[in-house]
């Protein structure tokens, strides 16, 4: 059973009703962050690499960590915006990281359907406008669909395949009802995700020693944020877990992940800012292997108005890591926040031009009505996106679930036929 089948029977007894409501003008207005960073701590310095310890054991009995690990591997087994000032690189570090004691966990099908709510009530409220002055499927409409979709930020590719598909399907199935050809828009963008491989949004561990995952992005992505987050999930789930502070140049990043660190409790290598990136990567991916830990994250530089400095860092750590564990880095991830739309191919086009980039982050899509950028992600470059901010707690950082997204974008949107 495909993706839009399973879709489908989820939602066959939506009706009218429960059609999105056409929201106030205000809703589309810019969107708010829901990323939390870290608190601000002390910029005292040190002279040497330091590898700081967690600040408490966190002691669990072998039945706990295996229950726990399970339950995580459950659900994975795991430039405009480049351009940043002195002052917004201090507020991202000084800014509080959410309190870690939250609430009682929800489903992941409730977390996708919260987190994209902004994202569904904007797309219905777009095809409302769509449907609105519907008279039949002409050339006015399909340029009318096409400009929707793109505005969806589904992107142009996807926009005119649809576009075209559907021309072909109302000269073969002689589609004249607007439910029916609303509902064939919404089946064209939940099918693109059946061609998905298999396994293509679980990260890769290495089975012989240390993965190593180098998270790359501009400034203010959420970078850091999505490391200590991803941190806690892992050491919550019976894993070792060190990080490496290699953004060494941005006012705060160190005392940042330090910060993370601590509240996450686990170890961290960093040296003084301004220390050479590539020198924290080979004391991390030392410290890795000498101690067995289980996963390594790298936070690095984003600075990518200089992407000759950025491409050269990001090669030397690549050769640091490659002589140490040959089969590394396992993973590089490209952290998006998703509120800046179609913006966010430009920058994943121009990081493409500097890393080997195997999967994306995508920040930040609970403050925002632009969840169609997944969809003009898959279409348009072919990176899985392999997880989804969904929220400000550590758990709503979720791996990305196609069909909890498609179900949490498009519920509601499938129209009832009516008889002619």
């Amino acid at each position: 059973m495909g993706l839009f089948d399973i879709f489908k029977k989820k939602n066959s007894t939506v009706t009218q009703q429960d059609q999105p409501v056409e929201a106030d003008s205000k809703s589309q207005g810019t969107p708010v962050s829901s990323e939390s960073e870290a608190d601000s701590v002390s910029t005292t310095k040190s002279t040497s690499t330091e590898v700081t310890a967690p600040a408490e054991s966190g002691s669990k009995t072998a039945a706990q960590s295996s229950e726990k690990l399970s339950s995580a591997t459950s659900q994975s087994t795991f430039g405009s915006q480049s351009s940043q000032t002195t002052s917004q690189s201090t507020s991202e570090s000084s800014s509080v990281v959410e309190s870690q004691s939250e609430s009682k966990p929800k489903t992941t099908e409730k977390t996708y359907e919260h987190g994209l709510s902004k994202s569904r009530s904007a797309f219905g409220q777009q095809l409302n406008r769509l449907f609105a002055s519907f008279r039949s499927v002409d050339e006015s409409f399909f340029d009318d669909l096409e400009d929707t979709l793109i505005q969806a930020d589904v992107g142009v590719k996807m926009s005119t395949q649809i576009s075209d598909e559907l021309r072909d399907a109302v000269k073969l199935n002689n589609l004249k009802q607007p439910a029916a050809v609303q509902n064939f828009i919404v089946e064209k963008l939940i099918e693109m995700y059946d061609d998905s491989t298999a396994g293509q949004q679980e990260l890769t561990l290495n089975p012989d020693g240390p993965t190593v995952i180098l998270l790359i992005g501009v400034n203010g992505a959420g970078k850091t944020t999505t490391i200590g987050k991803l941190a806690n999930q892992y050491r919550v789930a019976g894993k070792k877990v060190l990080v490496a502070a290699a953004d060494t140049f941005r006012a705060g990043a160190i005392e940042q992940l330090d910060e993370w660190a601590r509240r996450d409790q686990v170890d961290i290598v960093k040296k003084p800012e301004g220390s050479d990136p590539a020198s924290v990567v080979y004391d991390a991916v030392e410290r890795a292997k000498r101690e067995h830990y289980d996963i390594l994250f790298v936070d690095t530089a984003g600075r990518l108005q200089n992407k000759v400095n950025l491409m050269n860092e990001l090669a030397k750590m690549n050769k640091i890591i490659q002589r140490e564990i040959p089969t590394a880095p396992q993973e590089v991830l490209l952290v998006i926040d998703a509120t800046i739309g179609q913006n966010a191919l430009s920058q994943a086009e121009q990081f493409q031009g500097v890393a080997k980039i195997t999967g994306i982050v995508l920040t930040k899509l609970d403050g925002t009505a632009r969840g169609g950028i997944i969809l003009a992600i898959k279409s348009e470059l072919g990176i899985p996106v392999k997880y989804v901010g969904l929220g400000e707690g550590v758990s709503d950082l979720q791996p990305f679930d196609p069909q909890e997204f498609v179900d949490g974008l498009f519920k509601g949107l499938l129209k009832e036929p009516t008889h002619e």
